[in-house]
């Protein structure tokens, strides 16, 4: 049955992590996708504007849907040329790349 999610359920469910443990989340990773409730990243539409707007914040990495890595291909040179992309099949993979102090991350 077709429905439509928050396009902001991946950062919603981080900034919970957060709180819970007590671990920031990096200040310069923006992100995007809607969440299953079994944790899977579904894809989101308008792609092209929300990476501009990471890039005119001086945001360094987007993490996208994996579902929208065939989205990148209309996305500004200059956001692509600046800009670090993840993709995300599952909530943990956002998790491990959006909050501080995560070694296998910061790599």
């Amino acid at each position: 049955m077709p429905k439509d999610g928050p396009s902001a359920g991946v950062t919603m469910a981080t900034a919970i992590v957060s709180a819970l443990t007590g671990i920031p989340a990096k200040g310069d990773v923006a992100m995007t996708g809607e969440i299953s409730l079994r944790g899977r990243v579904m894809p989101i539409g308008g792609l092209r504007e929300k990476t501009m707007a990471a890039y005119t914040h001086h945001m360094t990495t987007v993490i996208i849907p994996e579902d929208n890595a065939s989205d990148l291909a209309e996305v500004e040179q200059v956001v692509k040329d600046n800009t670090c992309f993840i993709t995300a099949r599952r909530l943990d993979t956002v998790i491990e790349h959006a909050l501080a102090g995560n070694p296998a991350a910061d790599r």
